[in-house]
C-alpha cells in the first residue's frame, strides 16, 4: 500500500488509522438508487464497496505535508479513548495504528508544526488530544491548531444546547490550552499552504491546498466520501448540513481540478486514496497514482 508521494518541493504522507466496510452504502448515500449502484459495481467493488455486506468501504486517515518550512497535519482522524457509542470500531479504542503510521513516515508528535482540521466531525479531530492522567491534553506539543472560526462557532452553539463528545474531548481542550487559531476558510498560512472554502458537508468546511505558486496538491476533507460521488456529484452524504450546497461545492471542486496536474488527496476513498481528477461522462473519476 503506497503511503508517500513527492510533489515538487513537498512530501506527502498518508497516516492510515482504519480501512474497512463502514455502513450500508444506500443509507450512507441516501440519494443513490439500488439500480445506479448495481450499474457501477464492476469498478466500485471491492475497493469502495463490500458486496457481501452492502457496506461502503472507507479509509480513515490523516495526511502530513512536509514543506520546506513546516510539517502540516491535515485532519487528525479518530483518536484513542474517544467516545463513539454508535461506532464500535472507534469507541474507546486503544490501538497503535495511527501512531505507528506516523512513525513509519519518520515523524513523531513533536515534529508537527500545524494541525488543520477541515471541519469538526469526530473522525477528523480525534488525535488533536490524548488522555493523560484523566485529562485531555494536546497530542502535538509544538503545534498550532487551525479551526475555521465560523465552523467552531456553529458547533459550539450546538454543544451548549446538546453536548457533543468531539467538542468536549478534541476541540475545547485545544482552545483552553491556547493552541488554537480561529481563521477564515480562505486563510493563507504561508507561500505553500492555504485554505479553500468548500462548504456544504458542514457550514464552513475547507479544503487544504499545498504548493508554491499554485495548487500542487489538494486535500479534500469530507467534500466527498466515495468514488461513486465523483461519477455522480449530485449524490449527497446523509449528514451533509446543506445538501444543495454540498453538491455545488463538489462539482465546482472537481471542475476546478479536472485534467490538471494537481494531486488530489481524498480522506475516505479506498487505498491508495490519491490521484488525479479526470472527466467521466457528466461526472468525474480519480485516476489513482500507481503503486
Amino acid at each position: 500500500m503506497r503511503t508517500s508521494f513527492s510533489v515538487n518541493d513537498m512530501t506527502i504522507h498518508r497516516i492510515v488509522e482504519q480501512e474497512s466496510g463502514f455502513t450500508p452504502m444506500l443509507d450512507f448515500l441516501p440519494t443513490l438508487s439500488k439500480e445506479a449502484l448495481g450499474e457501477n459495481l464492476s469498478w466500485l467493488a471491492p475497493g469502495g464497496y463490500d458486496s457481501a455486506t452492502g457496506n461502503v468501504v472507507l479509509c480513515f486517515q490523516s495526511y502530513v505535508v512536509k514543506t520546506p518550512h513546516h510539517n502540516i497535519l491535515v485532519d487528525s482522524c479518530i483518536g484513542n479513548d474517544k467516545n463513539f457509542p454508535h461506532r464500535p470500531t472507534w469507541n474507546k479504542k486503544t490501538d497503535a495504528n495511527w501512531m505507528m503510521a506516523l512513525k513509519a513516515a519518520g515523524l513523531g508528535v513533536e515534529d508537527i508544526d500545524f494541525v488543520m482540521c477541515t471541519h469538526l466531525h469526530g473522525d477528523h479531530v480525534g488525535w488533536n488530544t490524548r488522555l493523560e492522567n484523566g485529562r485531555w491534553v494536546p497530542t502535538f506539543p509544538k503545534a498550532r491548531y487551525l479551526f475555521s472560526k465560523k465552523e467552531y462557532t456553529y458547533w459550539s452553539e450546538i454543544h451548549q444546547k446538546t453536548p457533543l463528545d468531539q467538542i468536549t474531548d478534541s476541540v475545547l481542550p485545544i482552545i483552553e490550552a491556547n493552541r488554537a487559531e480561529l481563521v477564515s476558510s480562505d486563510h493563507a498560512l504561508n507561500d505553500h499552504i492555504r485554505l479553500s472554502p468548500t462548504p456544504g458537508h458542514t457550514p464552513d468546511h475547507f479544503a487544504v491546498c499545498a504548493g508554491k505558486g499554485g495548487d500542487t496538491a489538494v486535500f479534500t476533507g469530507d467534500l466527498i466520501h466515495s468514488p461513486i460521488q465523483a461519477r455522480y456529484p449530485e449524490l449527497v452524504m446523509r449528514v451533509d448540513t446543506d445538501r444543495d450546497q454540498a453538491v455545488r461545492t463538489r462539482r465546482n471542486f472537481f471542475e476546478r481540478y479536472c485534467d490538471t496536474d494537481t494531486l488530489c488527496c481524498t480522506m475516505h476513498f479506498p487505498s491508495p486514496s490519491v490521484g488525479h481528477i479526470k472527466r467521466w461522462g457528466d461526472g468525474f473519476r480519480l485516476e489513482y497514482v500507481k503503486a
